[in-house]
């Protein structure tokens, strides 16, 4: 797969992820464990039939190394998902996630030593605030994730402690994802290309892990089967919506984290955080649209913001402007001899 259908493949699945993601939240919002387990359990199966093939083929990057990555990847994979059971509602949680440019361009200045252009600071810091205007907009009216039996028996005490802890899962998932994709691309340098094996041993190592969050994953199993049925067209059967919404979710995380594991082949690690940020843009302006949303002049700031930056960080003026020069100046060398 090229990166240009990486790219395509990355908004197609990760969008549609995350439309999956909020009914789900919607349904239940302490699934975030189960839906984890799945997604691992999903990938790992697919990984061990066809490319380890039953495990007759070894991997070519040390497991020692898989098992630092995987570490990085379990606990970034957990925080997120299992913030939404700590009072963090959807839009905050997009807000935290949109800043993975920022903690990648840090992580990289820190660890890999790394410098960059003043353009770069400028188109991340714009794109960053782009996003986080669209969020703060659309998550205005957004309450709490937390469902409670009795509202008016809530300690706002406790509900405030409870979210400092979702801001703090949240805040440690970035970092940590920020470092993971430069340890990728430490890996990818040092043992070549495998975008497929990384991806099968970075959900196969973990499960389990998942053995100490059984007790939460089995409440919710349970949650799952009690949820309302829903009529399948042509097989006549009713099945609970929430388990046709962890399927959707489990396939579309399967095409969209394929997608930038391929990708994280064929860019730097700050070229992919650029296009999985872009595509949180793209997925909050979908929920915008499927939720009917309204779209006010803040949105067409935050929205501005974004495309402004993306433009200069892929600084397409400059290539543009290269790609008109070229054919004149070769124009002008051909008149002279």
């Amino acid at each position: 797969m090229s990166a240009a259908m990486a790219i395509v493949m990355v908004f197609v699945g990760c969008c549609s992820n995350v439309v999956f993601l909020e009914l789900l939240v919607k349904v239940d919002p302490g699934s975030g464990n189960l839906i984890t387990f799945l997604q691992f359990l999903f990938i790992a199966l697919e990984g061990f039939l066809f490319t380890s093939k039953c495990g007759t083929v070894k991997p070519r990057i040390g497991l020692k190394d898989y098992t630092i990555l995987v570490a990085m990847f379990f606990v970034a994979s957990v925080c997120n998902n299992y913030a939404f059971d700590f009072n963090i509602p959807m839009p905050l949680h997009m807000i935290f996630r949109a800043g993975s440019l920022i903690a990648n361009m840090i992580m990289g200045i820190i660890i890999l030593r790394k410098r960059y252009a003043f353009s770069k600071y400028l188109s991340v810091g714009m794109i960053t605030l782009g996003i986080v205007v669209c969020t703060i907009v659309s998550g205005k009216d957004v309450k709490s994730t937390q469902v409670v039996e009795n509202a008016e028996e809530e300690d706002p005490v406790q509900v405030f402690f409870w979210w400092t802890v979702g801001i703090t899962l949240l805040t440690l998932a970035l970092f940590v994802s920020a470092r993971m994709g430069l340890y990728q691309e430490v890996l990818y340098k040092r043992y070549g290309k495998h975008p497929k094996e990384a991806l099968f041993y970075t959900h196969l190592l973990p499960l389990p892990f998942f053995l100490i969050l059984t007790t939460n994953i089995w409440e919710h199993i349970k949650l799952a089967n009690a949820s309302p049925l829903y009529d399948v067209p042509l097989l006549n059967i009713g099945v609970p919506i929430t388990w046709l919404y962890l399927l959707g979710n489990v396939l579309t995380q399967y095409v969209c984290i394929s997608s930038v594991y391929v990708l994280t082949t064929e860019c730097s690690s700050l070229t992919v955080t650029l296009v999985v940020t872009l595509r949180k843009f793209v997925s909050l302006l979908f929920s915008i649209v499927y939720f009917n949303n309204p779209f006010t002049i803040y949105h067409w700031v935050g929205t501005l913001l974004v495309f402004t930056g993306t433009i200069i960080f892929t600084e397409v003026v400059d290539k543009v402007r290269q790609a008109v020069a070229g054919p004149a100046k070769a124009q002008v060398e051909k008149k002279v001899d």
